[in-house]
């Protein structure tokens, strides 16, 4: 049968391209395939770039970190998955001079050093810098500037360290995996790891970090990583690029989330496009299905043409949508190759396996519930018009089709707070606008009835059919209302990022103040030009119990707090609350009453790690002292400023007697930079850290970010503009006949022209509407539970909106519609008789 039925399918389907009936459908399938497959490459190779970029923090890919030299198996592992790998022990110890002697952070590097990133170097402090090739060699080091200051030594010097005598060959100016490590008190030296037995310096009980650094392509990272995570022991962590930058996790965290959004966007729209050219499609096709029942056809076997015929234009929509796809993601990657990073990896298959996912989405889901209703038609129709109900088993197509496009939503976002969001904010907002817009409708009707002849005529067409007025209202509304929320969230998207990172925002740390220094510090900053934030009194403490129970009964491996108990805290006293601080519990010390004994307040993901809640008792060693604190709040922190933030602030007085330094964080414009040589010549004691070279790596990522946002914006409107052709031309037949029929009566081209443009001006307005209104009720959700961002109502869209949805569709009204006035009326009426 099958043998058959495709010759003549294949000849009923060529007939119908020829006369232009499948075209509508073929491209908004095509556009479905187009728009998933290009945005997932594009995003795809973007978002694992900017991880590549992101990577260059943690110095690789993956880094495991242990107190303890790591088991050779989990080198031997790592070589067997084809993962590059080098070593790094960390430890601090005194480094001397013949005169002076300074405790530093010592990283001894084994070759390969670093795995992502790099390493740079100068020859004199404050000079030029340049990138280092390789690391150390033996029997020299790199040192950090300042402890040249420190020591008393130049370069070609020789510095001690523990039995060894190293000569100082450069002055160590940028590692790739300092970022998280800001708070560093002592000076920074880097040696070759083969010198490090020399030193003899690493002893048993000696406080020791060992670190394995890996990279390599991500199967073969998430198998080794698979691997190895059941059997890391308690003192053992495996990092990656989003657990050790809070900044970089959060920048790709809320880019993945907005191309994912976008996406989703996107393939909406194509899939309301595929569903408004079937429906056309099968509306047309009636008469045929008639016919060939009447010519002994059974129902099954008219349908099996149909669906035949369907079937092989999704073959063929899914194959262009594809290669089309993945060609414009090449000209994209070529037209910004100047923007993006320069190894950018290669596109894998995902992309593909997406696109046509997509495509039988949109064929199976939006296409084949219109046309099931071919097979329904009875033969009398050739004789009367009335028209087979839609099936029972269509609606269940319709629903298979919606948990399909919910599962590619979940794909797109890898969120499910998100999705949900969505889905649950689009099918409320469409019930609540489809109600909206029936009523809008009455309401207009009534005012348009003693308006002029042509508001007449076009306000008729609409209440005509108020329910499919309504659909086509709700159809312009999605299209609108797309377009407005992602454009809403790329605009508030990257205000926040910009606000993460100004222009101004600090590139120095300044530590290890002395506090009778703090007049003077602070007159010499203002000196230089620096713009200072607030200077924080540090001590460094242990937190060691909670409730009087040991902290390490309270926490889970590779928590925050498991991290935070491992290692002193920079604690701190405050009187006011920091700016960029808000209580989620609790009160601030001035709305407390007296009280004799000492309070604490804790950041809130650490209070939530370690589950301490107001009212519970911390204690802290400091300096061989133990402070006993009671959490009187709970404070949510932005650790995305670069400004100084602590885990833990204590009520003034609190620490008064234990020693301690000021710490704070400074902007200076990079033309005023030879300040600095006042500052470490006035104040020797003094750390300073310089983050500029991190600040324009996430200022970097933040701008591929930017434009991938920019261009994922265009396939939205491409798809949008999409759904309006295919609404446009799924109710042009009907117009055709009206208009044909309003000439024979007399009216005027002119006239009809009005009073199309009137028409959709008016759907447009409504549209716009009814838009403006969905869109505040998704992005309040997506704000509220995905986004973790601070909604606030867009009043000048509400004006823009329906406006812009007035000009836009009642332009693409007019000009999808000039075939009402330009055809024959008599040609017309002729065809339809």
């Amino acid at each position: 049968m099958m043998n058959r039925d495709l010759p003549l399918a294949s000849r009923l389907l060529l007939r119908e391209w020829r006369a232009g009936e499948l075209r509508i459908m073929l491209l908004a399938l095509v556009i479905a395939v187009l728009v998933s497959t290009a945005i997932s490459f594009f995003t795809d190779r973007l978002q694992r770039g900017m991880a590549t970029r992101a990577a260059e923090f943690l110095g690789a890919d993956m880094r495991i970190s242990s107190r303890e030299p790591l088991p050779e198996e989990y080198l031997q592992e790592a070589i067997n998955n084809n993962l590059q790998h080098t070593d790094i022990v960390d430890f601090s110890s005194v480094t001397s001079s013949a005169s002076e002697m300074q405790l530093s952070s010592i990283k001894a590097v084994g070759p390969g050093y670093p795995l992502r990133g790099e390493v740079r170097t100068s020859q004199q402090q404050f000079g030029g810098e340049q990138v280092a090739a390789g690391i150390p060699e033996g029997g020299t080091l790199w040192i950090e500037p300042r402890l040249l200051n420190v020591l008393g030594l130049a370069i070609g010097d020789q510095l001690e360290i523990g039995y060894a005598q190293l000569r100082i060959a450069a002055l160590l100016t940028h590692e790739p995996d300092r970022a998280g490590d800001f708070y560093s008190l002592t000076p920074r030296v880097l040696m070759n790891l083969d010198d490090l037995q020399a030193t003899r310096v690493v002893q048993p009980g000696s406080r020791v970090r060992y670190r394995l650094l890996l990279s390599g392509n991500e199967a073969d990272l998430q198998a080794y990583r698979q691997w190895l995570e059941p059997r890391l022991e308690d003192h053992q962590r495996l990092t990656s690029v989003a657990d050790d930058n809070r900044q970089i996790g959060s920048a790709l965290e809320r880019s993945n989330q907005f191309l994912g959004l976008a996406s989703i966007a996107a393939v909406v729209l194509a899939g309301v496009a595929v569903a408004l050219s079937a429906s056309r499609f099968a509306s047309r096709h009636y008469d045929t299905s008639a016919l060939l029942r009447c010519l002994g056809a059974s129902r099954r076997r008219a349908l099996r043409l149909f669906l035949i015929q369907l079937l092989g234009l999704g073959i063929v929509a899914t194959l262009i949508g594809l290669l089309l796809g993945w060609l414009m993601q090449w000209g994209l990657v070529h037209l910004l190759r100047e923007l993006l990073p320069p190894d950018l990896p290669q596109a894998g298959i995902k992309p593909l396996l997406v696109g046509t996912a997509t495509g039988l989405v949109g064929l199976l889901g939006f296409a084949l519930p219109p046309l099931l209703r071919l097979g329904r038609v009875s033969p009398l129709r050739v004789l009367r018009r009335e028209l087979t109900p839609l099936p029972g088993s269509a609606w269940l197509i319709y629903g298979l089709a919606l948990g399909g496009l919910s599962l590619l939503m979940w794909q797109f976002t890898g969120n499910l707070p998100m999705t949900l969001a969505v889905i649950f904010g689009g099918a409320l907002a469409a019930l609540l606008l489809g109600s909206l817009a029936w009523a809008l409708l009455q309401a207009s009707g009534k005012r348009l009835r003693n308006a002029s002849l042509a508001w007449r005529l076009g306000s008729g067409q609409l209440l005509k059919q108020p329910s499919a007025a309504a659909g086509q209202i709700l159809a312009f509304g999605l299209i609108l209302m797309s377009m407005v929320v992602i454009f809403i969230l790329r605009t508030e998207l990257l205000d926040s990022w910009q606000a993460q990172l100004p222009e101004d925002a600090p590139n120095h740390f300044a530590l290890n103040i002395l506090p009778a220094e703090e007049p003077a510090f602070r007159q010499t900053l203002a000196d230089i030009g620096a713009r200072s934030a607030p200077l924080y009194p540090v001590a460094p403490g242990r937190l060691t119990a909670i409730n009087g129970e040991a902290v390490r009964e309270h926490v889970t491996k590779d928590s925050p707090g498991e991290r935070a108990i491992n290692r002193d805290l920079s604690l701190t006293w405050a009187a006011d609350l920091a700016p960029d601080n808000v209580l989620r519990d609790g009160q601030w010390w001035d709305q407390l009453p007296a009280s004799d004994g000492h309070r604490v307040s804790i950041e809130a993901e650490l209070a939530d790690s370690l589950g301490v809640s107001l009212g519970d008792q911390l204690s802290f060693l400091i300096s061989g002292a133990t402070v006993e604190a009671e959490v009187s709040s709970v404070r949510e922190v932005n650790w995305d400023n670069f400004t100084p933030n602590f885990y833990m602030v204590f009520s003034p007085g609190a620490l008064d007697g234990l020693p301690s330094t000021l710490l704070t964080s400074f902007h200076l414009p990079p033309e005023q930079r030879e300040g600095l040589r006042e500052l470490t010549r006035t104040f020797p004691a003094m750390t300073l850290l310089e983050v500029e070279a991190i600040l324009q790596q996430l200022r970097e990522i933040l701008d591929q970010v930017t434009l991938a946002v920019e261009y994922v914006l265009v396939f939205v409107l491409l798809a949008g503009f999409t759904v309006l052709f295919a609404s446009l031309q799924s109710t042009l037949d009907t117009r055709l006949y009206e208009g044909a029929l309003l000439r024979t009566l007399g009216a005027r081209r002119q006239l009809l022209r009005q009073a199309n443009r009137l028409e959709f001006a008016l759907l447009g307005a409504l549209a716009g509407l009814l838009a403006i209104v969905a869109a505040e009720l998704i992005t309040w959700l997506l704000y509220r539970y995905a986004l973790d961002l601070q909604w606030q109502p867009h009043y000048l869209l509400w004006l823009l909106v329906p406006l812009g949805g007035a000009l836009l569709i009642g332009l693409a009204g007019a000009l999808g519609t000039r075939a009402v006035v330009n055809q024959s009326p008599m040609k017309l009426i002729n065809r339809g008789a």
